[in-house]
């Protein structure tokens, strides 16, 4: 009986110090895993403060020629368009009697520029802007009179057609002096300034400086 409890504590002495080996060598496990942790950590910091990301900001914008190209293709472009009328009379004097003419004329006056007539570098990218320099706001068309609106609303006498010229000449001068005033042509300007600008726009260029040739600049 007393063999039979010596060999049970020496089993029982050997199954408990295998068990506290197989604990302390888990210890030193998990201690070497937490240690591998610490320093792969440390390196990582390390190796991200050593190489520092740097944003950098490209502010600058390209307008290709095709684009150019297709702006300078628009030709003329209208940007205000002015109805005017202008009686003319004219006065004979004679003998017995005075001859006199009265006339009146029609016209549409439109006022805008042509895009062929912009000078070589009218485009122009600064950083993030464009800088466009447009054409001089003019008459787009010099015949704007209607003749076939025109008539005579008193007549009497007998008139050639170069007194008819004349008085054509008159009213033309009337008309062309009335409609191109400072201020029809800011008119024009500020119109034109708009559209270009909603055009630009929509082609993706979000920042514009438009001014105008002629020292017409706004």
């Amino acid at each position: 009986m007393e063999e039979f409890n010596n060999n049970y504590r020496r089993k029982r002495s050997k199954w408990a110090s295998m068990w506290l080996m197989i604990g302390r060598l888990k210890l030193s496990i998990i201690f070497i895993v937490i240690l591998v942790a610490i320093i792969a950590s440390a390196y990582l910091v390390r190796s991200c403060r050593g190489n520092e990301a740097t944003v950098y900001v490209d502010d600058k914008i390209d307008i290709t020629p095709t684009q150019v190209l297709a702006m300078k293709e628009i030709g003329e472009w209208e940007f205000l368009s002015i109805e005017n009328e202008e009686m003319i009379d004219t006065v004979r004097k004679g003998f017995f009697k005075d001859d006199e003419l009265i006339r009146i004329y029609y016209g549409t006056l439109r006022l805008g520029f042509d895009m062929s007539e912009a000078k070589a570098d009218w485009i122009k990218a600064d950083k993030d802007t464009l800088v466009i320099t447009l054409p001089k706001i003019k008459l787009l068309d010099e015949n704007f009179i209607d003749e076939a609106r025109t008539k005579s609303f008193f007549e009497s006498g007998s008139w050639s057609d170069k007194d008819r010229a004349d008085m054509y000449k008159r009213a033309y001068a009337k008309m062309k002096a009335r409609c191109l005033t400072k201020e029809n042509i800011e008119n024009a300007q500020d119109n034109a300034k708009r559209q270009f600008t909603q055009m630009l726009k929509a082609m993706g260029f979000e920042h514009v400086n438009i001014s105008f040739e002629g020292n017409q600049a706004r």
